[in-house]
Parts: structure tokens; C-alpha cells; sequence
């Protein structure tokens, strides 16, 4: 006789990648690790691999709306993040949704621009998840671009992030921020701020050094959804999160000619070299 198991879901609403580095796949790899069942509703097809994205082709806005409503209607969800969301039309549709079925613990990955500075989505888009989709938001994880573009500020040091988060949750209405690092220079590099209107903390891990970073952020975010989804508070999954990060980079896949994946399964290459 089966032995029947019920565990907490999660929920991506993001792009898919076909290189697998990152987007939904590389959500839901992030899911399954935490032991905790992945659903999915696809925003865009990109064609991309290691050196970059070819082509994207993004979803209409139904066809993603019925994603989610078949999944909340009979499965049910613990957690949901939102990865790249493309145009003002799909934004402003999940925003709905999430509205009408009261989705709570909805991390906010807001992919307006990479790591580098370069704007991804227009700037209508970026109106829209800044007064539709981040209001919602148990907490929204902007990396140091992206928080400059929702604040209007000039990042350059941990105060200027500090200020970043203030902004956010204040005027913008995230219960909680992350003002994510990594896109820093020299010693502010990979410091994090976080912010939930009462507690300002500066969270760092093990710098690792390695080009084979696809995919951190989305990772970063689903890795929150799912700890949320098994009930860990806020903070906790923030912590717990960014350490699966870390580790994940140490055993990072070289893998293509340009920038390969962290290595979301990692268990398995412990004993031996970083491939």
C-alpha cells in the first residue's frame, strides 16, 4: 500500500529558463530540496543558455492567471514568489489574483534589473510592480538596482541601503525588505539589508568567489517561499534562505561556455570536487 504524505506547497510565478539555471526551474529545484512540493504558473518562455538570453516570448495574461487559480483551487499554497513577470499586463493580472484570493506570504523578487545595472523590463512594468504587486508583499527582495530604481536614491554604501528598505516598507507598502548586496562594491559586497518596520539587521555570509552564479537571486527567493511554507517566521527563513545560497555557490556547475548555475543539489557533490 502507498504511503500518502502531505506537505507544504509553494507556488512560482516566474519565467521559464532553458538553460535551467534559472527562472521556475530553478524554483523549483529550490522547492524540492526543502522538502517542500512546487507548483508553477509560467509568465514567459526565454531562450537562453550560459552566454545569455536569445529570445522571450511572454504568456497571456489568462493562460497564467488559470495557472494559478487551478493550483490554489484544488491543491492549496503555504507560499508564492513571483520571479520575472515581463510586462505591465501580467503584473497588473497576478496583482489580482493575489488580491482576490488573498495569497499571503507572497515573496517579491521584483526582476526589473540584473546584477550589472542593465533594465530588463520597461518602464511601465516597473510602475506596475512597484504600485500593484509590492503593496502585497510579505517581503520583496530587490537587489542594489533595483532598489535605486524604486527609491529614486543613489546606492553606494550600507546606509544608502538602509534608507533603500525604509523606503520600501514605508511609501511602498512591503511588510518586509531585503535590500540585496551583491551588486556592491568592495567590502558592502554581499551585505544584506533587512528591514520589517521595526528591526533594521545587516546580514552577510561566506564570500564565495565563482563565476557560476545564474540564478542567486531567483533562488534566494524561492529558497524564503519555501521556509514560509513550512512555517518559519519571517526572519528565520530570510536566515536559512541566504545560508542554502551560500552553499549552493560553493558547489556552483560549471557547466556551458559563459556563466553556469549554482548547484542547487549540492548534497551530492559534498565528498568530492566542485565539478
Amino acid at each position: 500500500m502507498a504511503v500518502e504524505t502531505k506537505i507544504p506547497v509553494a507556488l512560482t510565478i516566474a519565467g521559464s529558463d532553458s538553460g535551467g539555471g534559472a527562472g521556475i526551474q530553478a524554483d523549483l529545484r529550490t522547492f524540492a530540496f526543502h522538502l517542500v512540493h512546487g507548483t508553477s504558473a509560467v509568465t514567459c518562455i526565454t531562450a537562453q543558455n550560459t552566454l545569455g538570453v536569445n529570445r522571450v516570448d511572454p504568456m497571456d495574461p489568462g493562460a497564467v492567471i488559470a495557472q494559478i487559480q487551478a493550483v490554489y483551487e484544488d491543491i492549496g499554497v503555504q507560499a508564492a514568489k513571483t520571479g520575472m513577470l515581463l510586462n505591465p499586463e501580467i503584473i497588473d493580472a497576478v496583482a489580482q489574483i493575489v488580491k482576490t484570493w488573498e495569497i499571503n506570504n507572497l515573496v517579491v523578487d521584483p526582476v526589473m534589473v540584473s546584477r550589472t545595472g542593465a533594465q530588463l523590463i520597461s518602464d511601465k512594468a516597473i510602475t506596475s510592480i512597484r504600485d500593484s504587486l509590492i503593496p502585497q508583499a510579505a517581503i520583496v527582495t530587490p537587489n542594489r538596482y533595483e532598489a535605486q530604481i524604486l527609491t529614486g536614491l543613489q546606492i553606494h554604501s550600507l546606509e544608502d541601503m538602509t534608507q533603500a528598505a525604509q523606503i520600501i516598507h514605508q511609501d511602498l507598502g512591503a511588510k518586509t525588505v531585503l535590500v540585496k548586496g551583491g551588486g556592491m562594491e568592495g567590502k558592502f559586497r554581499g551585505v544584506d539589508i533587512w528591514f520589517d518596520g521595526k528591526r533594521f539587521k545587516s546580514l552577510q555570509t561566506e564570500q564565495i568567489e565563482t563565476k557560476n552564479t545564474h540564478g542567486t537571486g531567483c533562488t534566494l527567493s524561492a529558497a524564503i517561499a519555501a521556509n514560509l511554507a513550512q512555517g518559519k517566521d519571517i526572519l528565520t527563513a530570510v536566515l536559512q534562505a541566504k545560508q542554502y545560497v551560500t552553499t549552493a555557490l560553493n558547489y556552483s556547475l560549471n557547466i556551458g561556455q559563459g556563466q553556469g548555475p549554482v548547484g542547487h543539489f549540492f548534497p551530492f557533490f559534498m565528498d568530492g570536487d566542485r565539478i
